[in-house]
């Protein structure tokens, strides 16, 4: 199995900044894309943003010139760096990894269980 640890999520004043990390462990053979997605309360879950193994990035237009997406292939990880928040932000973020996992050779998603950003005075 593929696990997907999230961390960095709080409480955060509007303009304020969080980072968001997520590490993948487990019977890894390879990862594609890694992102963020978000959901509000009464919506769907959105993309935020995503990068692929060879670093080209895709983010949302609520979010771009404001978020920054990062990876370290070395340790599996992904980063969300989150600058001039807004409460329109508020949202628990999910991590994603669409994986390769042994034994089996065959590319699933997974999912983290959520970090809460809340932005608000």
């Amino acid at each position: 199995q593929v696990q997907l640890v999230e961390s960095g999520g709080g409480l955060v004043q509007p303009g304020g900044s969080l980072r968001l990390s997520c590490a993948a462990s487990g019977t890894i053979v390879s990862i594609n894309n890694m992102g963020w997605y978000r959901q509000a309360p009464g919506k769907e879950r959105e993309l935020v943003a995503s990068m692929t193994s060879g670093g080209s990035a895709n983010y949302a237009d609520s979010v771009k010139g404001r978020f920054t997406i990062s990876r370290d292939n070395a340790k599996n990880t992904v980063y969300l760096q989150m600058n001039s928040l807004k409460p329109e932000d508020t949202a628990v973020y999910y991590c994603n990894a669409d994986s390769r996992r042994f034994p089996t050779f065959r590319l699933d998603s997974y999912w983290g269980q959520g970090t809460q950003v809340t932005v608000s005075s």
